[in-house]
């Protein structure tokens, strides 16, 4: 089901495609581009979260923070994947990429922090959302993986670095 923006100047012309097989809402340009892909589930996620209290950036549990990290991760091919993750948090990543995986894909994923480079942590996650190309919230196409398993050695060395760098940034 197409549904045609008409009342939001700032897209008009744009369209929404809705696939209720795969949960997905896609974003189609004016010339029938896709500009981007939503699960149900990240829209739900979001209408839950706007409608709790603000909270401190103190008391988020899952500190996430903007940087450039080594990833690897293996396509549903098959055939392995290098890339980067421009974003890393406790609950997921988003990973670089001009084909990123069909929403709801189950990848494994190895990073390397900055920090310790040679150090590669494994986690699995699940494609969360996918930005086929740039837009204004992402300066690269790619994917957000939201981790589903991750060791809790993994997680404790994520979360340290994570917030070291907050505190940093809070200086």
């Amino acid at each position: 089901m197409k549904l045609p923006v008409v009342v939001t100047k700032a897209h008009q012309g744009k369209s929404l495609e809705l696939d209720t097989k795969r949960e997905t809402i896609t974003l189609l340009g004016s010339d029938g581009s896709v500009l981007g892909v939503v699960s149900w589930g990240a829209i739900v996620d979001y209408i839950n979260f706007s409608q709790q209290q603000a909270r401190p950036n103190e008391a988020r549990t899952e500190p996430r923070v903007s940087l450039t990290a080594k990833v690897r991760y293996l396509a549903p091919d098959g055939s392995p994947v290098e890339s980067r993750a421009t974003g890393v948090g406790g609950g997921g990543l988003f990973i670089e990429s001009t084909a990123p995986v069909a929403i709801g894909t189950e990848l494994t994923v190895s990073f390397a922090l900055p920090d310790r480079s040679a150090e590669w942590l494994e986690a699995k996650g699940r494609v969360a959302w996918v930005c086929p190309k740039a837009d204004q919230y992402t300066f690269f196409p790619g994917m957000g993986v939201r981790f589903t398993t991750v060791a809790p050695d993994t997680r404790a060395r994520m979360l340290e670095f994570v917030n070291s760098l907050k505190k940093t940034d809070s200086k």
